[in-house]
């Protein structure tokens, strides 16, 4: 059995995937998840952030219009997180408002309210965006809402 199979179920990917949807109904703002079974085996010596960053460039999460691309990066075997946000909202958004929403994922993950924490905090990032990169007319949705599973 696989790591990621103790944590999710399919169902369970698929409704994270439909959450970060969800999230992204009211801002310009796009949400991605990613979950790495474990550390790669040549990031060995990176820091998680790292590890995020990397990943958030494999996704082309630097690539949309407004730089509005934000990751919620999870590395099961270690239960750590990262959320890590392009240029545009960095620009409205500290850094700090991020680590705590990631620190709360980590009382989830404490109880064993995997999926529940995940759909949680992507629902908790939507919120946050949707008030300082509110919907416009002509947005898209210009990433895809699938989860990452590595």
């Amino acid at each position: 059995m696989a790591l990621i199979d103790r944590y999710f179920s399919k169902r369970d990917l698929n409704t994270i995937t439909k959450a970060c949807g969800k999230a992204e109904e009211n801002t310009s703002g796009e949400i991605r998840v990613s979950i790495f079974s474990k550390r790669p085996g040549k990031m060995k010596g990176l820091e998680l952030q790292e590890i995020a960053l990397n990943e958030f460039y494999n996704l082309g999460m630097d690539k949309t219009r407004d730089k509005t691309g934000i990751l919620l990066f999870i590395l099961l075997k270690e239960k750590r997180f990262q959320i890590l946000a392009d240029t545009g909202i960095n620009s409205k958004v500290e850094q700090k408002t991020w680590d705590n929403i990631a620190l709360g994922l980590s009382d989830y993950f404490k109880k064993g309210n995997y999926l529940q924490g995940v759909v949680n905090t992507v629902d908790e990032m939507g919120k946050i965006l949707s008030n300082h990169f509110p919907k416009k007319a002509d947005d898209w949705n210009e990433l895809s809402d699938e989860v990452s599973v590595r």
